[in-house]
């Protein structure tokens, strides 16, 4: 009983830190969803370092050595507490940010972190050793369905009811409790030490024999390729949504899930369902990736959760039935980390230096297919009961071409025509050309210029000297943001921008102005400069300060801005650390009495002005207004709120006003502590 409740405690702790730690420094890397793939590529690596030191241990050290040498370590552990990362550790630049990532994790996460990702095989193991007929790989299911346990509370209980310190300090009081029950585990397993002598039970006939070369290879195979799966849509469904703990939380509920259905018991991974389940998902996630984002969220996450739980099942669930004698225990955990470390270093590592946009998600596709045809192509393998004959390896060789064709065709009009495709830690970014000159102008005379951050559009500007100064797109001269600037008669006006793109708004500069720009993502700065130029032929001074637009305020000394734009949001993944009640207070600190924040809330899945009017309310502004405006093919919105009445008052603004109130009731403000997608989703 000690062994099973120090298991699921270790494994609840083990993953209830994961979406605690990722709200913490997500605001840090400007909310980007690199910021997960990168803590899921630590957390891997730990687990593949705690997988790997109870094989050791268990391999080559006496019981008595283990013993000491565990405990010294969970206790050694207790001195990282309380993990909670200091300001001190928020990032000066944004240069390298996965390696700063990687540094912030492991000084405070790695010592717990390594300790609880050791504790499922080293007390599977002493459990295997004491409990003859016992099945140890039943803890295994119930370590997942632990770690199972601890995401979905997280954002159904833990994250809207408690805040982050007191997650903290939660956390640490269970580590503390994890650490009684592993001394507790390590009594009882020296008082059993009579029976450390015998034989693994089960080690009886042909199960003691040697695993094969081609079994050991599918325990790093098919964990990797589960491991890519996930990552991949989390990143998929993070671009299109938002970049919150809920939507990592999700998938990897998903993936562990899986793991508690396979591991439990063989009976419950049923081939021919999974299989067929795998190949039709794949298919309708073909589909999906050719409509470039065309249809609704609740479509899109229901395909690519049913891809990744018929993924995971087929990978998880033929794992399960390649698994070794207890004898190799251990050594098959340490496998399966390692496959799940690759994955995870693949993702986050190799992937953004080898291609220059997001390609996981078709490669994972097509490794899992391929892992099913090696699996059908052997003998020993039934399917209904049956081993596969000819026809049903033709067809699932059709199925994979099926719908690995459409995936090539769709990487390569992505890739295709052009000027420029960069990747990095922020995202995919496009610079493209596109001629909407009519049949009554001169060749070339609408001749257009975009950059395009995923599928969304930051900016287009026009390249024929008679256009292009002219702002186009959402801050259109009728958009809600040209009126406002319009109505600006100081002269020297200082505005901040919060998100560059290419450099639109600079084309608003009257001389003795100053626009200062906060950019995060210097491959937005470099393709601004390069092949656009509005910043360049703007009046106004013109400075960029690069790094999070917060933590950059958070350091200068009150700016006296005349007008604050917020323009990070008008993208699927909005950095939700910049909308709340924190943030806005520390708006409010660089504004003049009389100055307005602008917010840029176009959104095709996101409706953010309930929760604007509420930060409005508590921020103090006295007047707060949605203006819309519908100039084709670009339809805007824009959030003005002041605590000076006057201006927002004019002729001007009131002619393109949505609402002056909130239209959906009271929303509750987001803040540091608490956010909620369900609130602004539409």
């Amino acid at each position: 009983m000690i062994y099973a409740l120090t298991i699921f405690t270790a494994a609840f702790l083990l993953f209830q830190i994961q979406p605690l730690f990722g709200k913490f420094i997500l605001p840090w890397f400007g909310g980007s969803t690199s910021v997960w793939t990168t803590c899921m590529l630590f957390f891997q690596v730990f687990l593949l370092a705690g997988y790997a030191y109870a094989h050791f241990s268990v391999r080559f050290l006496k019981l008595s050595a283990q013993l000491v040498l565990h405990g010294l370590l969970v206790v050694a552990a207790i001195a990282m507490l309380p993990v909670m990362p200091g300001d001190h550790w928020k990032p000066v630049s944004p240069a390298d940010p996965v390696w700063q990532v990687l540094l912030l994790l492991t000084a405070h996460l790695g010592l717990p972190y390594f300790a609880l990702a050791s504790t499922s095989p080293l007390l599977a193991a002493w459990f295997s050793r004491v409990h003859a007929g016992s099945a140890p790989y039943r803890l295994y299911a119930l370590s997942n369905a632990g770690s199972l346990l601890a995401l979905l509370s997280y954002p159904l209980l833990v994250e809207p009811l408690v805040t982050r310190a007191h997650q903290s300090t939660g956390w640490s009081a269970g580590f503390v409790l994890f650490v009684v029950l592993t001394l507790g585990c390590g009594r009882v397993r020296w008082q059993a030490r009579a029976v450390a002598g015998e034989a693994f039970p089960g080690d009886a006939g042909n199960e003691v024999a040697t695993p094969s070369s081609r079994a050991r290879v599918l325990w790093v195979l098919l964990p990797a390729a589960a491991a890519v799966m996930l990552l991949a849509v989390t990143n998929q469904i993070c671009l299109d949504i938002a970049v919150v703990p809920f939507l990592w939380i999700v998938p990897l509920a998903i993936y562990l899930g899986s793991f508690v259905i396979c591991f439990n018991h063989e009976r419950w991974y049923y081939r021919p369902f999974w299989m067929l389940g795998l190949y039709a998902s794949s298919g309708l996630t073909a589909w999906l990736v050719l409509q470039e984002g065309g249809t609704s969220i609740g479509t899109q996450v229901g395909i690519l959760g049913a891809l990744l739980l018929c993924a995971s099942m087929v990978c998880h669930g033929e794992l399960y039935r390649l698994r070794p004698a207890p004898r190799y225990l251990t050594g098959f955990y340490l496998m399966l980390a390692t496959g799940g470390a690759l994955g995870g270093l693949f993702v986050a590592l190799l992937a953004p230096l080898v291609f220059n946009m997001f390609l996981e998600l078709h490669l994972g596709i097509v490794l899992c297919l391929v892992l099913v045809l090696v699996i059908l192509h052997h003998r020993e393998v039934t399917f209904v009961k049956r081993r596969p004959g000819g026809g049903i390896r033709a067809l699932a060789l059709a199925c994979t071409v099926g719908v690995a064709v459409p995936l090539y065709v769709h990487a390569e009009q992505r890739l295709g025509g052009k000027l420029e495709v960069l990747r990095n830690f922020y995202g995919v970014l496009t610079i493209d050309e596109i001629d909407a000159t009519t049949a009554n102008e001169a060749p070339g005379e609408s001749l257009q210029r975009a950059m395009l951050h995923g599928r969304i559009t930051h900016g287009i500007q026009f390249l024929s000297e008679r256009y292009r100064g002219i702002p186009t797109t959402y801050y259109s001269e009728g958009s809600g943001i040209g009126r406002l600037l319009a109505l600006q008669p100081r002269p020297g006006r200082r505005i901040a921008v919060v998100g560059l793109g290419i450099g639109t708004l600079a084309a608003y500069g009257r001389r003795g102005d100053l626009i200062r720009f906060y950019e995060i993502n210097p491959a937005v700065t470099a393709a601004a400069g390069e092949y656009f130029t509005y910043l360049e032929e703007s009046q106004a001074e013109i400075d960029i300060v690069m790094g999070d637009a917060r933590l950059s305020l958070e350091r200068e000394p009150p700016g006296n801005y005349d007008v604050i734009v917020l323009d990070a949001f008008n993208s699927d993944s909005p950095p939700v650390h910049l909308l709340t009640r924190e943030a806005f207070e520390l708006y409010f600190s660089h504004l003049r009495p009389n100055g307005v924040i602008a917010v840029n809330i176009t959104n095709k899945h996101l409706d953010m002005s309930g929760l604007l009017y509420q930060q409005a309310r508590e921020s103090g502004a006295l007047s707060a207004l949605l203006v819309n405006t519908d100039e084709p093919p670009f339809v805007s919105s824009w959030f003005l709120m002041s605590r000076d009445r006057r201006l927002m008052k004019h002729p001007h603004l009131q002619e393109i006003v949505v609402s002056r109130g909130d239209r959906k009731g009271r929303v509750t403000a987001w803040t540091d502590d608490y956010t909620s997608l369900f609130q602004v989703l539409e």
